[in-house]
Formats: structure tokens, C-alpha cells, sequence
């Protein structure tokens, strides 16, 4: 007979009230050495003096020793903060090991200087290009975004009206065919010099670059999508009464759609490499121009700084991208993840 109780079961219902020594030596103990971690670098910002001059060691000081306090709260709170507190337990490792990463950094350079200047900043610098400059390094990433966005949406438009007209008419196919495979595996930026001498502007030149990086892996994957699409799927459609026009836009392109979106998350990698490339080359505005004049005045801390902000930009429209994946194809959701 079992002796289970109603107090027993309050019991295990309820939150537990003290934390043993299991808890530390595990989920805890990795929130407790990530917040550690940060706070090492705050007390080494605040109270180790720098051999060079930094006006931002001391934010970045307290900024450090904020985050430690944050990443303490969430872990010893994580089981009342929900998805958060599961977030903060999962990157949590990451925590410590970029904690630890920053304060490594910031001895190396700041305090010993074993990594010589300009080459190598300290994170302080960094934060100094975010602070002082940020007013030219937003009017860049401005710039790059519409320029990427433009060549972008030009490119998709154009490789998928052409991949489905491709993989749906073997007459159509038989002329661009020949020209796609012609066009589309050279890359991008070979055709630098015949772009910028055509086209009336560095922009317009630089928006066709980005476009044609972009339209040849989205025209390969949506014809790859729409030419296997099966063929009963067309037989039951035409049973039915379904006209060409309804087999194309009802059929044809909702089947092919998880082609589409792998094409068009391999043009947006494609376009990015680009999109550098060309400011570098031609325009006088963007990420890339800006990493081209850091570069030319030997100021590597606005080059990281630029780095970093390009990275996080490319990232968040990968993820974007993603989810509006999942979002249209709910049956896929979790196949491919980033």
C-alpha cells in the first residue's frame, strides 16, 4: 500500500526554497562562474590602470559589472522568468567563455600591451568608435542596408519570376538555359569593370552587382523547386478544372517554395560579399567604404567596431529570413535552423 501523501505531493509541486550543492556544481554554478567571469572584467577595467590613454575604460567598467549583475539575477531566478530564464541557462556557457575572452582581451592590450597598437585595440576602443563616431557609422550602415535592400529585392524578384518561367516552360527554358549557365557561375564582382563603365553610377552599378549575386542561386533553386514538383499533383488539379494560371500560382509555386527560400538565404550570403566589395570599390557611402577609410587612416578600432555591426546586421536578416520561412512553411518549421 502506498504510503504517498497530500503533503508529499505540496511538496514536490512546490519551488524549491534552497539551492544544494548539486545546483551549484551545475546550471548554477555555470551562471554563478558566467556572472564571475564579467565581473573580472569590470574590477579589471575599474581598478587595473592602462598603459595607453582610454577615455571609455571606466564605462566600460560599470557596463561590465551591470551585466555581471544581470546574469546573476537570471540565474538564480531563471526557474520564475520562463522562456528567459531558459535562454539565459542555455547561453550561459557563452557566457563565461566571452567573459572570460573580453577580460583576456583587455589585459593583453590595456594593461600589458603584449599586442601591438593600432592592430590590435583594446574593447574600450571599441566602445570609444560607438560613442564618438557613431553619427558617420550609422549614416553607413544607412546606406549599406539601402543598397543591399534594393539589389536584393531586384535580384529575388527577377531569379524567381525567371526560375519559375524556366522550370514551367520548356520553350522559355531552352533560350535562358544556355544563358545561365553561361552568366551564373561567375561570380559577382568579375564583372566589376563592365558594370561601373555601363551603368551611369557607382549606385546603379553596385545595385546590378548585388542583384546578379542574388537572382542566379534564386533562379536555380525555384526552377529545381518547380521542376520537381510531382506530377499528380498537376492531374488532380486539371481533373478539377484548374487552369494553367491556377497550376502555376496554386500549384507549382507553393510546392517549390522550401527551393526558394534555400535560394534565396544562399543570394542574401552571396549579396553581402558583394555588397562590401563594391563600396569598397565604388561607392562613397556604407559598411564598406567605411571599413575602406578605417583602413587607409590606420584606425583598426573603427574596423572592428564596422565588423561587428556588419556581422550583426547580416545575422539579424539571416534570422529574418528564417522566420518568415517558418512562418509560411509551418509544415518545415525546425528543418533548417539558424
Amino acid at each position: 500500500m502506498s504510503t504517498y501523501s497530500v503533503s508529499d505531493a505540496t511538496a514536490a509541486a512546490a519551488p524549491r526554497a534552497a539551492i544544494t550543492f548539486a545546483d551549484l556544481s551545475g546550471s548554477y554554478g555555470v551562471g554563478l562562474a558566467a556572472s564571475l567571469a564579467w565581473l573580472a572584467f569590470g574590477l579589471s577595467c575599474l581598478y587595473w590602470p592602462d598603459v595607453g590613454d582610454w577615455s571609455r575604460t571606466g564605462s566600460l567598467g560599470i557596463g561590465a559589472i551591470v551585466i555581471a549583475a544581470f546574469i546573476l539575477f537570471g540565474t538564480f531566478s531563471a526557474d520564475y522568468l520562463g522562456n528567459a530564464g531558459q535562454a539565459l541557462r542555455k547561453r550561459a556557457p557563452w557566457l563565461v567563455a566571452f567573459g572570460a575572452f573580453v577580460t583576456l582581451w583587455e589585459v593583453a592590450t590595456a594593461k600589458f600591451a603584449w599586442l601591438p597598437l593600432p592592430f590590435f585595440p583594446p574593447p574600450q576602443a571599441i566602445l570609444e568608435v560607438y560613442t564618438d563616431d557613431l553619427p558617420k557609422l550609422l549614416d553607413s550602415v544607412f546606406a549599406s542596408i539601402k543598397l543591399q535592400l534594393g539589389g536584393y529585392v531586384i535580384g529575388a524578384t527577377v531569379g524567381f519570376i525567371t526560375g519559375v518561367s524556366i522550370g514551367w516552360s520548356q520553350k522559355i527554358g531552352y533560350w535562358v538555359h544556355p544563358v545561365l549557365r553561361f552568366i551564373g557561375p561567375l561570380p559577382a564582382t568579375a564583372w566589376l569593370p563592365i558594370a561601373f563603365f555601363t551603368f551611369p553610377s557607382s549606385w546603379s552599378a553596385s545595385t546590378f552587382l548585388i542583384a546578379l549575386a542574388t537572382g542566379f542561386p534564386v533562379t536555380v533553386l525555384t526552377w529545381s523547386g518547380v521542376a520537381s514538383v510531382s506530377s499528380a499533383y498537376y492531374d488532380v488539379a486539371r481533373t478539377l478544372g484548374a487552369r494553367p494560371s491556377f497550376l502555376v500560382l496554386k500549384v507549382a509555386i507553393p510546392a517549390a517554395l522550401p527551393h526558394v527560400f534555400v535560394g534565396l538565404f544562399m543570394g542574401l550570403g552571396s549579396s553581402f560579399a558583394v555588397l562590401v566589395v563594391a563600396e569598397m570599390i565604388g561607392v562613397k557611402a556604407g559598411l564598406g567604404w567605411y571599413l575602406q577609410w578605417a583602413q587607409g587612416w590606420a584606425a583598426y578600432a573603427n574596423m572592428y567596431a564596422a565588423l561587428i555591426v556588419m556581422s550583426l546586421l547580416c545575422s539579424g536578416a539571416i534570422t529574418l529570413l528564417f522566420r518568415t520561412r517558418d512562418r509560411l512553411l509551418v509544415w518545415q518549421k525546425g528543418v533548417v535552423k539558424w
